[in-house]
């Protein structure tokens, strides 16, 4: 009794922490509804997102919601031990890589969205080089990260939070992209990654390693590439016309 305890114990502590894996992207109805002020607002705002959790060294944690709704990709990154707030120096950002190729250079299907705590954000593109070039903000894109307050749904006291809104028309619809991210604590001077223990930083990209480090976000029932009505409707009586046909319906004796 006492081993299958212990085994249960294990498998519990294995399933808290996300270790890294890829990490899936859900549909949700619920999008729309998020107000993108950089945290988490109202009881509901983010609940029907993908959840995933990163502990990391000296009790530090982090938490990662996403979500697609539309042409948009949802992400929001609750840095939950970070309590120094130093405003327009904390940041994050998360980087998409189009075509998940995991090259060693940054070329131009490579995309990062900045956000910093009460400051503007900023949008980048590769160019082909180690370095990344700022492109404007795609319509429609938001990126905005401020102090959390009672309504955040894992810590009360306050920490940054970091909410990102991703057109699809940047970054393109795909089942998988390349996908990294990281959360920069100035106190601390440490960045929390993922993946973790990345190593490929250049004096011109100190948040963002090669491509060839990032991880894999990917869409579980291949949802994201949304199909619009029509393309549905047709699609589905393709396949009726398919099934009579085999089952002899149209077959004339």
């Amino acid at each position: 009794m006492l081993e299958v305890l212990f085994l249960a114990l294990v498998l519990f502590a294995a399933m808290a922490d996300d270790s890294f894996e890829a990490i899936p992207i859900t549909y949700s109805g619920t999008m729309e509804d998020v107000h993108f002020d950089g945290k988490w607002s109202f009881e509901t705002e983010w609940k029907q997102s993908s959840l995933n959790t990163y502990n990391y060294p000296d009790e530090h944690q982090a938490v990662l919601r996403t979500a697609h709704q539309g042409d948009f990709v949802y992400m929001f990154i609750d840095m939950l031990t970070d309590f120094t707030l130093d405003k327009g120096k904390d940041k994050a950002v998360v980087c998409f890589d189009s075509n998940n190729d995991k090259t060693q250079f940054l070329d131009r299907d490579d995309y990062c969205i900045v956000a910093i705590l009460d400051s503007n954000s900023t949008v980048f593109q590769g160019d082909l080089e180690q370095i990344f070039v700022e492109i404007s903000r795609p319509e429609g894109l938001e990126s905005i990260s401020t102090v959390s307050d009672e309504n955040d749904r894992y810590s009360s006291i306050p920490h940054p939070g970091y909410e990102f809104k991703i057109p699809t028309s940047l970054i393109g619809r795909s089942n998988e992209y390349g996908f990294y991210f990281a959360v920069y604590d100035e106190n601390s001077q440490k960045l929390f990654t993922y993946p973790p223990n990345v190593t490929e930083f250049t004096p011109q990209n100190p948040m963002v390693p090669v491509p060839a480090q990032w991880g894999t976000i990917y869409s579980p029932d291949k949802s994201l590439p949304e199909f619009h009505l029509p393309f549905l409707a047709l699609l589905a009586s393709v396949s009726v016309i398919i099934l009579l046909s085999r089952t002899g319906l149209f077959n004339h004796t």
